[in-house]
């Protein structure tokens, strides 16, 4: 049965008798919540993806914009993102609606699939185009937002303990890879199959949007059929939540889990942002880029069964380390893959990807903890889950813009044309660079940041009886 401490969504659910009973609605949790709560990493992966894929290659080769100041563009939406968040998490904790039947997640949702298609217009070239990108990703940040900042609280109310969360948000990573191979790899194909240029990036920004929509209308319906337990007279005589930074400063180890977060992204950021300049100046293949990111995505779906059993066993720290410790070699390793013949560079990235999907699950795991915990104890959950997407935008926002920063101090050469223009030698080997050792630099320091406030001794594990056989 469920865990009976705290409110959560999926409470009334499941009966504590018969065994019959008890044993159906498990299965109804194993086909529903799960894969319904699932359903909303289409927007988390599409909206991480695509942008991370994308923008920075369509600034640069089709708006004719220069690399810095491409990469400028995002960080006024990933700076609003920031800002925003947390105080959408806070509104979430003074609602006395909860997370999944508030406006938070359908309106955040569909407002996001409509700025993401604007984002991709091509309304104008040069300057005037990196601000039109940059008004309408900004509106898409704003609005995803609120979306996150609902959707990252649900795991500690649906469900019970640490591993069901751990299986729920390992249903998460497995959704976000689900989302992240259909954007990824179909979108360069979409671009390509409509012309290319101006063109085929507006088909694949209505294509992104259209994922975006679909997996909002899915988690809202989930989450809005569960029915909340009512609310405890503690909960009731809640005071008003303190200020989102107020609570960054008094929490000093979510504060570490929120830094490691925005530098581990930061490296999945330089990863997808080198991408299609790795495949077509290092490997000389401009259409590897789908491979390349399939390579990287798939182990998200065939290694987080994995990962999600050693942190159901040990904790999400015992998963964390040896992923980031993967994910970094692997990306050191993949400087040599020019020179190596060409299946070297997507078996390569399948090992990056290995690290990065544990890196997820500890990640969001740990976050489910600490609402979980501040569930609890009355403090303010919401707020926790929008600093944490605070940080993981902070973290899409700065991967980007350092690989840019990288690719500007080597002379890349911008091009309007919608075709890349021919490189430097040093222009080359600061694709590779900021593709290689960038992100493993950012990862282990993610790691270390976070080990430094790892409590002491680890809490005592929750009994089996107690835990929800998701």
């Amino acid at each position: 049965m469920f865990d009976p401490a705290g409110p959560r969504l999926g409470h009334a659910l499941l009966p504590e008798s018969p065994r019959v009973g008890r044993n159906s609605v498990s299965r109804l949790l194993r086909a529903r919540i799960p894969i319904g709560y699932a359903c909303g990493s289409a927007v988390t992966g599409v909206f991480t993806t695509l942008p991370g894929l994308l923008l920075l290659p369509y600034l640069t080769d089709t708006l004719g914009v220069p690399a810095a100041l491409a990469g400028a563009v995002v960080l006024p939406a990933k700076v609003s993102d920031v800002l925003v968040t947390p105080w959408a998490g806070r509104l979430g904790d003074r609602s006395r609606r909860p997370p999944g039947r508030s406006g938070h997640l359908l309106y955040g949702g569909a407002a996001t699939a409509l700025a993401f298609a604007l984002t991709f217009a091509g309304i104008a070239h040069g300057t005037s185009g990196a601000l039109w990108t940059a008004a309408a990703f900004t509106l898409a940040a704003t609005a995803f937002a609120f979306f996150h900042a609902s959707y990252a609280a649900l795991p500690a109310l649906l469900a019970p303990g640490p591993r069901a969360r751990t299986v729920l948000v390992a249903g998460r990573v497995a959704g976000i890879a689900v989302a992240a191979l259909a954007a990824g790899t179909a979108a360069p194909a979409l671009i390509a199959a409509t012309g290319g240029g101006v063109t085929g990036h507006r088909w694949a920004g209505l294509a992104g949007a259209a994922l975006i929509l679909t997996g909002t209308l899915a988690v809202r319906a989930t989450a809005a059929t569960a029915r909340p337990a009512p609310p405890t007279a503690t909960a009731a005589a809640r005071p008003a939540p303190p200020h989102p930074w107020t609570t960054l400063r008094t929490t000093p180890r979510f504060a570490a889990l929120a830094v490691c977060t925005a530098l581990q992204v930061a490296a999945t950021g330089c990863l997808l942002a080198g991408g299609p300049y790795f495949a077509e100046h290092a490997l000389g293949d401009k259409n590897a880029t789908g491979a390349l990111v399939a390579a990287f995505v798939l182990p998200n779906l065939l290694t987080t069964p994995w990962w999600a059993r050693r942190g159901s066993r040990l904790g999400p720290h015992a998963v964390l380390r040896p992923a980031t410790l993967v994910f970094a070699t692997g990306c050191l390793l993949l400087a040599a893959t020019p020179a190596l013949p060409a299946a070297a560079a997507p078996l390569v990235l399948f090992a990056v990807g290995t690290g990065h999907a544990g890196q997820l699950l500890a990640l969001y795991a740990l976050l489910a903890e600490e609402c979980a915990g501040a569930t609890r104890t009355g403090r303010p959950a919401n707020t926790l889950s929008g600093l944490f997407g605070a940080a993981e935008s902070l973290g899409l926002a700065t991967g980007p813009f350092l690989y840019a920063l990288v690719l500007q101090a080597t002379g890349y050469v911008s091009s309007d044309t919608g075709r890349a223009a021919r490189q430097s030698t040093l222009a080359q080997s600061g694709i590779v660079i900021g593709m290689t050792l960038l992100p493993a630099l950012a990862a282990l320091c993610g790691l270390v940041v976070l080990h430094r406030r790892r409590p002491a001794t680890p809490p005592a594990p929750v009994p089996e009886s107690a835990q929800a056989r998701l």
